[in-house]
């Protein structure tokens, strides 16, 4: 039987390997769309496959059809109602999107180049004065500096740690509940999964983060800390809570898998889509797709 300590340590390295998604911001080199949408699928194939192969059918073999099921509505529902409660901000390439709650000043304060949007001229073409405008001057100053009293650091740590937990939990979960119901071997390969889809992950982190001018180090440790928080404590969390609950194996590995394919379909495919890459992101989905089905074969062997 593994234990907690065992749990943790193997959560936390598969949560290490999101910070390697961050190195590409060390050489600071321009980062294409289609690299990114194609980093995206990726790693959107390898959570749909790890949720079916990984926690969906190994529960219907403990369990029953429906006990998986529901425990799969509820955890896609859970991460869908969290997404719309909690205030956070969502990374995008080379962007900062503020969902739940959270406003535009919010993304601003990170500074996405995107947050207040186009400005529309309504009153015909703008002309220019024949000398400076103070009274303009003096407004965007004042504007300037109220928008730097609302860059604390506590809210931005929660509406980044928000996105972060909804996107890493539902992987650390279902670690943790496959090793508390004695499928080591399922397990493992969940971490080995989740830790090649973090790299990908890290990257779709970062690259927005360094747009924002912070040092590559804390980009990196930011990075780092993104996937190895949320996933240790959610793979503890799980596996307590199967480990206390004999049979809940069913329902538990139901509520990760559907909390991991309503990320894979709220965040990772709507993000790689809508640059002209759509076939970039597709091919790279199912190349995930495949390495999962081929990577839980040699495990099984």
């Amino acid at each position: 039987m593994t234990t907690l300590p065992a749990v943790v340590t193997i959560s936390g390295v598969a949560g290490v390997a999101t910070g390697l998604g961050a190195l590409p911001v060390f050489v600071r080199a321009r980062v294409t769309h289609r690299i990114y949408d194609a980093a995206l699928g990726l790693a959107a194939g390898l959570m749909v496959a790890a949720s079916v192969f990984g926690l969906i059918l190994p529960g219907m073999e403990e369990g029953t059809l429906g006990e998986v099921m529901v425990g799969l509505l509820l955890g896609g529902g859970a991460l869908l109602g969290g997404n719309y409660a909690i205030p956070h901000l969502h990374a995008q390439y080379r962007a900062w999107l503020p969902e739940g709650g959270a406003t535009s000043d919010d993304a601003a304060s990170i500074g996405s180049p995107f947050a207040s949007g186009p400005v529309e001229l309504t009153n015909g073409p703008v002309e220019l004065a024949d000398g400076p405008d103070t009274g303009t001057a003096a407004a965007a100053d004042t504007e300037r500096e109220q928008r730097a009293a609302r860059e604390v650091t506590f809210r931005k740590a929660l509406l980044i740690g928000g996105a972060i937990t909804l996107h890493n939990a539902p992987e650390g979960l279902a670690i943790g509940v496959a090793f508390a119901s004695g499928l080591e071997e399922v397990a493992l390969l969940l971490a080995v999964v989740i830790g090649l889809q973090n790299v990908p992950d890290g990257f779709a982190f970062a690259v927005p983060m360094a747009d924002t001018g912070m040092s590559n180090l804390r980009v990196l440790w930011y990075t780092t800390l993104s996937g190895v928080v949320p996933q240790v404590v959610a793979s503890a969390f799980g596996f307590s809570l199967v480990s206390l609950a004999a049979g809940l194996f069913p329902v538990a590995s139901g509520f990760a898998a559907g909390a991991m394919l309503a990320v894979v379909f709220r965040e990772l495919i709507p993000s790689s889509h809508g640059h002209g890459h759509a076939d970039a992101a597709t091919g790279a989905f199912l190349v995930g797709f495949v390495l999962l089905v081929v990577v839980d074969e040699l495990v099984v062997v």
